[in-house]
Formats: C-alpha cells, sequence, structure tokens
C-alpha cells in the first residue's frame, strides 16, 4: 500500500447475535472504530465502514432449545435489538448486514471453493468429542474443562477467556459437554482442515517482523505467543445443521465453521453496500491502494491476526489488513463483565436510562477506554466525567460564548479590531489542534485525541476567564468585540472537531451556531472540513448570526446514578442466589470406585505463585508418604504466604499431569462459597496427623 491510501476499509467486529450490545463491546470495538471512521470521512476520503451481525455457531441453537424456539428466531430478535442499538447510539456504519443474508451464504460458499479447488485445504478424518446422551458432535464451545496453560476450570473448547490460549476441544483436562453434562466420548468424523502451520514462515516475516514497529504491543505480543507456541492446522468445517453448508462433495451435514464464515462477513457487507450504492466492491478488498483495518476486543486477536489473514493469503486475490488495533476488557465496577451473570450495562437499556445522553456514554468509555491494559467503568466515574468534564468545561464555555454574543450583539458575530499577543497566541493555539487530535486518531490512541478535543474547551474558558468580557464590556466596547469574536472562533473549532467523538453533541452545536449548508460539507473542493479550521481566516464571519443558547449537556443527580448501581446489586444478589444452589448428585459410584481413591491428609510446606499465569500456585505438600509437588489453580484466591502450614485433604494417588511444565502429582480438596472464594476442605481436628487416611 501507498502512504496515501486511496481508500480505506474499516471493520468492526461482528456481534454474535445471542444478546444484546454492552459497554464492553462499545469500548473495545465500536466506539473507537466510529471515531475513526468519521474522522477519516471529515478528511474527505473514501471510506467503508462495515459490520454485521454474526448469526451462526453452537451458542444460538443452544439458546434457541432453552427457549423453545428456532435459531432463526433468536437471531432475527437480537439482530433487531443491535442494529437499533447501534443506530440509536450513533454508530456510523456505512452497512450492517447479517451472516443468515444469502450474499454472505453465496460469498463464504465461493470462498471456500476456491481454497478447495486450489488445494489449501487438507482432509482428515479425526475422533472428535461425541456427547452419546445428545447424540450429537460437540461444538467447542459446548465443551468446558481445565485449561492446559493457565488451569482455568471454565475454559472453552476452542479458547481460554482467563489467558486468551486459543484451545481445540481435546486439549482440555476433565472435558465436559455443556449441554448435558457429561463426560463426552471420542468419536470419528471427517473435516476440512486449513493448515497453519504451512503459513508460519510468511506469518513470521509479514508480522513479527514488517509489523514490529506499528501494531500496538498487546497485539503483537499476544500474536508472537502464538506463533512461538507453535501453528496447527484448524478444522474449517463441524458437523452441525445451523450455518453454511459446506458445499463440496462429502459435505453433507456439515457447516462452514463460524471462525471461518464469519470474517468473511466483511466482505460480503462491503458487496452488499456497493451493491446498494452503485459502487465496485472489489477494490475495497483488492487494490494494494486500500488501507484495511480491523477494530476488534482482545479475545478476537488470534482470529484476524493469524487466522483470517491466513484465509486471505491462502485465496491469493485479497489484501491483508494494515493494523488491527485491538483493545484490551473493560471491567465493570471492579469485576469482569459477564452476560450470563447480567453483570453488564446494556446499551438498549442505556438509551432508555439516559434519553439523549448517548455522547456522554461514549465520552466516558472514551476517557476510559482499555487502550493498552484492561480498564474499570464505574457508574461514579461516568457521572463525575459528565458534572467536571463536559458540563463544566465544554457546555460552560459554549454556553457562556452564545448567552454573551446574544446579549451584547443580538446573536450577530462581531467584527474584532486589532489582535493584541494573547489574542495571536489563542489563534495560533486553536489552529494547531486540528493536527494534533489527527496525530492522536492516526495512531489509535483514541483517549489521548478526546482529551486533546477538552484541552482545547479549557482554552476557550482561560480565554474567557482571563479577558472576562462581562467587566470588559463596560469599559471597552471594541475590545470586548475582539475577546468575543476569537472566543466565537473556538466554539466553530469545537463544533468540529467534537464530530468523531460527540456527534450528537457536535450536531447540536452546529445548529446552536446556524453552521451553514456548505460548512456542514465535508469537503469543498480540495479543502477538507477538518482542515478548514487551520486554513481559513475566519470560521465563524463576522455578521454571522447564531442562534439562541441551549444546553449541551445536563448535569447528572447522584439519585440516577443510584438507581443504576442498584440494578448492580440485584444482579449481583441474584448470582450469590444462584451459587448457593446445591449441585445435582453425579452419577452413583461404586464401593470399589470410592476405594480406588486415597485420600489423605497433607501440610503444604512450600507455596510459590508460577510466574506468567492468573491462578497457578506450586505447592510443596508433606503428605506423610512423601514431600510432593502439586500445582493448584489457587493463586487468585490466596497469598502465597498463608497457606503454609495450612492442613489440606490430598487425593494422592491422582495420575501425575504437567501444567505449564511443572509436573503435579496429586489433587488438594476445595469448595466454592456463595462469594465465589475458594475454599479448603480442611482436616482440622487436632492431632490428625499427615499421611491419615481419609475413610
Amino acid at each position: 500500500m501507498s502512504n496515501t491510501p486511496k481508500r480505506y476499509t474499516i471493520t468492526a467486529a461482528l456481534p454474535y447475535t445471542n444478546g444484546p450490545i454492552h459497554i464492553g463491546h462499545l469500548s473495545g470495538v465500536y466506539v473507537p472504530a466510529d471515531i475513526y471512521s468519521r474522522f477519516l470521512r471529515m478528511q474527505g476520503h473514501d471510506v467503508a465502514f462495515v459490520c454485521g451481525s454474526d448469526e451462526h455457531g453452537v451458542p444460538i441453537t443452544i439458546k434457541a432449545k432453552k427457549e423453545g424456539v428456532t435459531p432463526q428466531d433468536i437471531v432475527d430478535k437480537y439482530d433487531g435489538i443491535i442494529k437499533d442499538s447501534f443506530n440509536n447510539f450513533g454508530i456510523s456504519f456505512d452497512n450492517y448486514s447479517r451472516t443468515s443474508a444469502e450474499i454472505h451464504h453465496k460469498t463464504a460458499s465461493a470462498f471456500f471453493k476456491k481454497l478447495y479447488e486450489d488445494g489449501k485445504f487438507i482432509e482428515e478424518t479425526t475422533e472428535q468429542l461425541y456427547d452419546a446422551e445428545a447424540k450429537q458432535f460437540l461444538a467447542d464451545r459446548f465443551v468446558t474443562g481445565t485449561c492446559p496453560k493457565c488451569g482455568n476450570e471454565e475454559a472453552y473448547g476452542d479458547q481460554c477467556e482467563s489467558c486468551g490460549t486459543s484451545l481445540n476441544a481435546t486439549d482440555l483436562i476433565n472435558p465436559k459437554s455443556a449441554i448435558t453434562g457429561a463426560t463426552p466420548t471420542l468419536k470419528e468424523t471427517k473435516h476440512w482442515f486449513l493448515p497453519l502451520d504451512q503459513y508460519e514462515d510468511w506469518l513470521k516475516e509479514w508480522i513479527l517482523e514488517g509489523h514490529k514497529s506499528d501494531w500496538k504491543p498487546n497485539v503483537y505480543g499476544q500474536v508472537k505467543s502464538w506463533i512461538d507456541d507453535g501453528l496447527r492446522a484448524r478444522a474449517v468445517t463441524r458437523d452441525l445443521d445451523w450455518g453454511i453448508p459446506v458445499p463440496v462433495e462429502g459435505g453433507e451435514g456439515k457447516v462452514l465453521y463460524v471462525w471461518f464464515d464469519a470474517p468473511i462477513g466483511y466482505i460480503s457487507s462491503t458487496k452488499e453496500w456497493a451493491e446498494r450504492e452503485g459502487k465496485d466492491w472489489e477494490p475495497y478488498w483488492k487494490d494494494k491502494d486500500t488501507k484495511l483495518v480491523h477494530f476488534i476486543g482482545k479475545d478476537n486477536i488470534v482470529f484476524h491476526c493469524i487466522i483470517f489473514p491466513a484465509m486471505l493469503k491462502a485465496h491469493g486475490d485479497y489484501i491483508l489488513p494494515d493494523n488491527v488495533p485491538a483493545n484490551e476488557f473493560l471491567n465493570l465496577e471492579g469485576k469482569k463483565l459477564s452476560t450470563s451473570k447480567n453483570w453488564a450495562v446494556w446499551l438498549h437499556e442505556y438509551l432508555e436510562d439516559f434519553p439523549g445522553q448517548q455522547d456522554v456514554l461514549r465520552y466516558a468509555l472514551t476517557a476510559n477506554a482499555p487502550e493498552a491494559k484492561d480498564n474499570d467503568f464505574t457508574w461514579k466515574d461516568f457521572q463525575a466525567r459528565n458534572n467536571n468534564e463536559l458540563v463544566a468545561i465544554f457546555g460552560n464555555f459554549i454556553n457562556r460564548v452564545v448567552v454573551l454574543t446574544n446579549k451584547y450583539y443580538k446573536g450577530e458575530v462581531p467584527t474584532p479590531a486589532e489582535y493584541s499577543m494573547v489574542d495571536e497566541e489563542t489563534i495560533a493555539a486553536l489552529k494547531a489542534y486540528p493536527a494534533v487530535i489527527a496525530s492522536s486518531i492516526e495512531k489509535y490512541r483514541f483517549r489521548e485525541a478526546q482529551s486533546e478535543l477538552m484541552n482545547l474547551a479549557r482554552l476557550g474558558n482561560k480565554y474567557l476567564a482571563d479577558e472576562e468580557p462581562w467587566k470588559l464590556v463596560k469599559t471597552d466596547e471594541e475590545r470586548t468585540k475582539t475577546v468575543m469574536y476569537v472566543a466565537l472562533q473556538i466554539a466553530s473549532a469545537l463544533a468540529t472537531l467534537s464530530e468523531p467523538f460527540l456527534p450528537f453533541t457536535s450536531n447540536k452545536l452546529k445548529e446552536i451556531l446556524k453552521f451553514s449548508a456548505e460548512e456542514r460539507n465535508l469537503n469543498e473542493g480540495e479543502l477538507s472540513q477538518w482542515d478548514k479550521i487551520t486554513t481559513r481566516e475566519a470560521l465563524l464571519p463576522a455578521g454571522h448570526i447564531i442562534g439562541k443558547a441551549e444546553l449541551l449537556f445536563a448535569k447528572i443527580e447522584d439519585e440516577k446514578i443510584e438507581l443504576q448501581l442498584q440494578k448492580l446489586e440485584a444482579s449481583k444478589a441474584a448470582n450469590a442466589k444462584a451459587d448457593e444452589s446445591v449441585e445435582p448428585q453425579k452419577d452413583t459410584a461404586t464401593f470399589e470406585d470410592f476405594t480406588k481413591m486415597d485420600l489423605r491428609v497433607g501440610t503444604i510446606i512450600e507455596a510459590n505463585k508460577m510466574p506468567k499465569t492468573k491462578k497457578l500456585m506450586v505447592l510443596k505438600v508433606d503428605t506423610g508418604l512423601d514431600k510432593r509437588t502439586i500445582v493448584s489453580g489457587i493463586a487468585e484466591h490466596f497469598k502465597a504466604e498463608e497457606l503454609i502450614g495450612k492442613k489440606v485433604t490430598v487425593l494422592a494417588n491422582l495420575a501425575p499431569r504437567k501444567l505449564r511444565g511443572v509436573e503435579s502429582e496429586g489433587m488438594i480438596l476445595l469448595t466454592e462459597n456463595a462469594e465465589g472464594k475458594l475454599v479448603f476442605v480442611n482436616p482440622d481436628e487436632d492431632g490428625v496427623t499427615n499421611g491419615a487416611t481419609i475413610n
């Protein structure tokens, strides 16, 4: 790609249609993608900003079964909610499609057939996990178990959401079916695989060498770790009846794997848009002068930086992403967002609870965006961002300028006299902001860019506070006209530069300032709307008539925040109650089964947290028989020093297993209380010695 792209293709991760959109999705993907796309349009660039609903995969079939409806009913319901939420929130997609659309089925099928006919797949009969009770093969998301990398006991068959490792279902320790809870068995089935190992050298050159300096460290680091571990062939088909049928002989009863079909949705969404707009879609995906950027969350890094590029490379006709500026995760009030536990702020509910305040959430999420590390959203911070920044800084400046202009000049922009040194410096500072903000946006530093926007509002406030036109008007009318003229130029610049971040506020401010149709145009000949601020002598010329003052932002009172906190407390209470429920009894064990288990009393004599893991603790336990190493996933619940001397119950004859290179020779018995904290199943009585058997 040349240094100056002819066009931009911007993709935002396809939201999965088994639930609504929450603030984690917005903060990680959709708000930064929208800021970037709006900014590019304002600079006069040719932009295709595409997305769509991801409507295939097993979780949707499970949800449909639970609710007694069809998978199509589920995706129709959530596609409607998601699409309406995005529209109402001002996410400016050029096209929002669906993977259930005919154009997508045709595009994904053709893509698969091209790779199949070119011999890019390998065909294998493999053993896959099968639930005999449900009479079906288990998709990776329908298998849960212990992650072999970090010990997380709730890892999925395709990925551990704790450490981010990409997995195969057969990698899990103690796998269970998410459908019936049964232990699955292995059964033979035929599938097609993309041999990622064949692309390893190319990926090293393209990413590890080619993008070492321009990709975000969190993205580059995760990709490097995955490549360093060695790439393996990955199935592109699966045994399922919901999805895109495999379009070749032998594909009966199988569909394209959702990870293969979903990213092709970006291409089909672009096709749909181009068809509607009378454009040619191909340059947006096949021309080397197009810049392709994927906006995703960190759980999608591997798919967009390794797997999808390998698919595009295998096809041969497509360009590769120039950047994948993935964000980390956003937590809520100190806890991980959870759809299943309703620990979330849902976009459609926010829009109902805070009507007309879309930009407040956009602002708070951008100000607190998890660009380099996980970050936390709190309702108190949301309130403070609104009251102390949007209202007190941005809104206050605009209100004072508009009120005083109407009061002194009946809304007419006054003719300035000669500029003072302060005026010259203020105008120069104003004209520098477009380049400063643009530089941050182009580097995907959206927090920094928005902060600079607020610094422009601060510049305006300081200028008014220093010059005090409300006092000056009594003694020097000409000087007052100049001060108000300069302040109005700052207000005008804010109306334009705020558009990527605060589009509703920008529109409202343009209405107040009575921007003409010409002023609202994205382009004026060779001059972009963004560049006008730097190059034009006057943004609001003398004699221009502005409108009356309207409040851009309203103060959010404590009562409104308390209602949101009460919602979360209700979710927390419901979760605690659900956690108290007793798990059903397992299958009957014979006396012989029980006698095979050698349960012993032991004492922890050493404890060390395993490096580079969140959960694993390496313990040395005196079992009375010996002193052995046991690796346990308890590091998030206990400090190493508080474990020394702790009496524990040990399953002594469990077969040894390596976890992160350390051989674990047993298992310590624990349970979980209602708050989700692990507690030991302890032999507390005095006089119980190490090695004592438990009968």
